[in-house]
């Protein structure tokens, strides 16, 4: 059965990314080990230790689909028509980037106007059995608050940012959002790798 999974790289003190949205010292990890793998579209190579390298091809083979915000497709510009990790990508915002569009007119993005919940619905139509992840953390934070995430990702780095930096959720609506024991505990070289499911999600599509 397909989930959805909020998934960042974060910082100890719980930010994904610096106010101007560059990312430090989170994605070292990435280029730190031995085992040699390129992306699925192709962009670059990573190189993790093994038990790294066993997590992210586990975690890639896994995804379906991609649900982002506005903010992060505009600073990556759309990732040029094609994601990273090669797969459709839906995108919340208020308004349609129609010059994008013209100029990606074969990119597999997906805009959505009517709201969070018409975009996770819409990803998982195209993920299929597969599972949709949400990166960004207003978004994260949306379908946290929303009850639509089945479960929590995080590559924990041990870099502490500081204040008023970007954090993975942020404020939230509920007082309490509880998460179960991690499914998955698995520890590399600067960086700790955790699924935790949602236990109290409020609302599903």
């Amino acid at each position: 059965m397909s989930k959805v999974v909020g998934q960042a790289i974060m910082s100890l003190d719980g930010y994904v990314a610096k106010q101007d949205n560059s990312i430090g010292r989170l994605f070292d990890w990435l280029q730190n080990g031995n085992v040699e793998l390129p992306t699925p579209a192709g962009d670059f190579t990573v190189h993790l230790t093994p038990p790294s390298a066993a997590h992210w091809q586990n975690w890639v083979s896994s995804l379906g689909a991609l649900v982002c915000g506005r903010t992060l497709f505009d600073v990556t510009d759309g990732w040029n028509g094609r994601h990273t990790l090669d797969v459709p990508v839906v995108v919340v915002t208020h308004r349609v980037p129609e010059d994008w569009i013209a100029a990606h007119p074969d990119a597999p993005f997906t805009f959505v106007t009517d709201g969070l919940e018409a975009a996770i619905a819409r990803a998982k139509e195209l993920a299929g059995n597969r599972d949709v992840t949400v990166a960004g953390g207003t978004i994260a934070r949306q379908c946290l608050d929303l009850g639509l995430l089945d479960e929590v990702a995080v590559d924990l780095v041990p870099v502490v940012m500081g204040e008023g930096n970007r954090p993975f959720f942020g404020r939230l609506s509920a007082p309490d959002v509880v998460l179960g024991n991690p499914t998955t505990c698995i520890q590399g070289d600067r960086v700790t790798h955790l699924v935790f499911p949602v236990e109290n999600a409020t609302a599903s599509v």
